[in-house]
C-alpha cells in the first residue's frame, strides 16, 4: 500500500491559498468556467475552476469530503493515479454540465429565433437581462441568461467523482449524511446521492438551496463510475 498522501494536501493547500487569494484578487473572470458563448470563456477553465469557489462554505465542505474520501483512496492507488482520476472527473463534470446547458440554451434560443430576431438582437436582450414576455416564460428567460451569464465553480465535480470510487474500493464503510443522522453503507449512500442531484437537476428543485450545478456533480460521478469500471476490468 502506497503510504504517501502528498496529492490530497497539496491540491487542498492550493485550493485554500485560491480562495484567500481571490478575496483581494479578482480572479472569477478568469478562472471560473463560463459558458462558451460568453466573452469571457477561455478553455483553461475546465480546470481552473476546480480551484475557485463561492465562498467560505462551499470550500469548507469540499475541502473536507476530498480530505475524507481522498486520502484513502490516494494511499492505495498513489498520487499519480489519483491525481488523474481526480482531474478526468472534474474535466468531465464541466464539459457534462456545459452540454447539457447547450442543449438547454439552444431550445430556449430557438424560440426567439422563430419569431424573427437576429442573433444581434437575441444576444442583446441576453447581455441586458430582459426577454419578451409574450414568447418566453420567465423560468425560461431565467435558464437562458443565467447559463449565459453565470459561471461555475467549485471542485464539487472532481469529489463527486472521488465519492464513486470510495463506493467501489469501500462498500460496507457506514456514511452519514448532516440532515439524515444515520449510518448507512457507501454502496447505497453515493448512488443516493447522485439519485438526489439528478432529481435536483431535472426538476429544479434543491434541497440544499440555489446555484448548485447538479449536472455537473451527477457529471463527475459519471466518469468516476467509468473510469471505476474500466480499471476493474483492466486489473480482472
Amino acid at each position: 500500500m502506497n503510504k504517501s498522501l502528498n496529492v490530497v494536501y497539496i491540491l487542498i493547500s492550493i485550493n485554500i491559498l485560491i480562495f484567500f487569494a481571490a478575496q483581494s484578487i479578482d480572479m472569477q473572470d478568469s478562472f471560473a468556467l463560463f459558458f462558451p458563448e460568453n466573452p469571457r470563456f477561455s478553455p483553461w477553465q475546465y480546470i481552473s475552476y476546480m480551484f475557485m469557489h463561492a465562498n467560505l462554505t462551499h470550500l469548507l465542505f469540499n475541502m473536507f469530503a476530498l480530505w475524507m474520501f481522498g486520502i484513502q483512496l490516494e494511499a492505495i492507488w498513489g498520487g499519480k493515479r489519483f491525481l488523474i482520476f481526480y482531474f478526468a472527473c472534474g474535466v468531465g463534470a464541466a464539459l457534462i454540465y456545459t452540454a447539457i446547458n447547450y442543449y438547454e440554451y439552444n431550445q430556449i434560443y430557438a424560440l426567439l429565433s422563430n419569431t424573427g430576431l437576429s442573433d444581434v438582437d437575441i444576444q442583446s436582450m441576453i447581455e441586458r437581462g430582459v426577454y419578451p414576455t409574450n414568447v418566453l416564460s420567465e423560468e425560461q428567460a431565467t435558464t437562458l441568461i443565467g447559463t449565459f451569464k453565470t459561471p461555475m465553480v467549485g471542485a464539487s465535480g472532481a469529489i463527486y467523482g472521488v465519492l464513486v470510487a470510495y463506493a467501489f474500493m469501500f462498500p460496507n464503510n457506514k456514511l452519514i449524511l448532516l440532515f439524515l443522522p444515520y449510518p448507512i453503507a457507501a454502496k447505497y449512500f453515493v448512488p443516493a446521492l447522485i439519485a438526489l442531484d439528478l432529481f435536483s437537476g431535472v426538476t429544479g428543485f434543491s434541497i440544499f438551496g440555489g446555484g448548485i450545478a447538479h449536472f455537473a456533480h451527477v457529471g463527475g460521478a459519471v466518469i468516476g463510475f467509468i473510469l471505476m469500471m474500466y480499471w476493474r476490468r483492466r486489473l480482472a
